[in-house]
Formats: structure tokens, C-alpha cells, sequence
């Protein structure tokens, strides 16, 4: 199948959780100036709710991922601790 490389390195959210090596779950992922649900896959097991970020097309709308923390979340909770 062919790979969709429009994927790789968006943002999305997990809507049916990911169980890591026992299956995917389902993600909606912002592409293509929409958003897009796909099958999702993880190497460890993923929360509804969960931000992910997208690092392999599968092909055939299935992509891989993994969680995503936003780093300047972090330079927020510093600011307001200040």
C-alpha cells in the first residue's frame, strides 16, 4: 500500500485508545486543512483523549504514533510558578 507522507508529523487526538501490541486504536489527526480519522498503532498502549503525533504512514489510512507532549507547555508552567 502506498504511504500518505501528508501525515507524517501532524498532531491528532486518540479517539478509541491503543492497546500497543494488541491492536490499534483510532486517532483524528488535523491534515490536509481537516481533519482525518485513521487507524492507529503504538508501541505501548494509548488513552482516549491522549495528543499524539503521527511518525509512520502505514498506508491504507493506518498511521503510527506516539504521545505528544508539547515542550512549551512546560515554559507555561514555569512562567506561572514564577
Amino acid at each position: 500500500m502506498p504511504q500518505d507522507d501528508a501525515v507524517i508529523g501532524c498532531m491528532g487526538q486518540v479517539l478509541i485508545g491503543t492497546r500497543g501490541s494488541a491492536g490499534p486504536g483510532e486517532v483524528l489527526v488535523r491534515v490536509r486543512g481537516g481533519s482525518e480519522t485513521f487507524l492507529a498503532w503504538s508501541e505501548d498502549p494509548l488513552p482516549v483523549g491522549a495528543t499524539v503525533l503521527v511518525i509512520e504512514s502505514r498506508g491504507c489510512r493506518e498511521v503510527c504514533v506516539i504521545e505528544w507532549v508539547d515542550p512549551l507547555d512546560a515554559l507555561g508552567d514555569i512562567a506561572e510558578a514564577g
